[in-house]
């Protein structure tokens, strides 16, 4: 019963075009797409990747970002595909490249990247979250490196 009460309250939220997530500043990326992220740790300068601006082609994620004169280590991705979560903006985005400065992959951090073929996951990834990849029916082929020793729910869900 929680679960529905929690997916029809996202299915609210997304329909009412209203799901967003937090950002402290944005850059631009090795590939050229502007990239948002949030400061995890100010103390140990860490950074998450929070969502993407430019739908298409192939992502760089660079393993260090500067904002302003301070310089942050990139060290996980979490919701990638912002508040157009399942409305099918992110079918034309190829390929992502992660940096091994990257601990996790969060829970629905490409969900429904439907074009999405290609994921390089580097050795310094412990753990993907639930519904990573969900809806990624594009995806054909994806090496999970040993390092990862926890793989959450419906993770590859959809994926052919």
């Amino acid at each position: 019963m929680k679960k529905l009460i929690h997916f029809l309250l996202f299915l609210t939220l997304l329909v009412a075009g209203k799901v967003s997530y937090a950002y402290d500043f944005t850059a631009v990326s090795p590939s050229g797409h502007t990239l948002r992220y949030e400061i995890l740790d100010e103390n140990n300068r860490t950074v998450a990747v929070t969502s993407l601006y430019a739908q298409s082609g192939d992502v760089i994620i660079p393993s260090s970002v500067t904002d302003g004169n301070t310089t942050y280590t990139v060290t996980s991705i979490v919701q990638f595909s912002e508040e157009v979560v399942g409305r099918g903006y992110f079918q034309s985005l190829t390929s992502v490249t992660i940096p091994n400065t990257v601990t996790s992959i969060g829970s629905y951090a490409f969900y429904f990247c439907s074009g999405l073929t290609s994921v390089s996951i580097p050795n310094s990834v412990t753990s993907i979250g639930e519904g990573a990849f969900h809806g990624c029916g594009g995806l054909t082929s994806i090496t999970i490196p040993d390092s990862v020793i926890s793989i959450g729910h419906s993770a590859f869900y959809g994926c052919i």
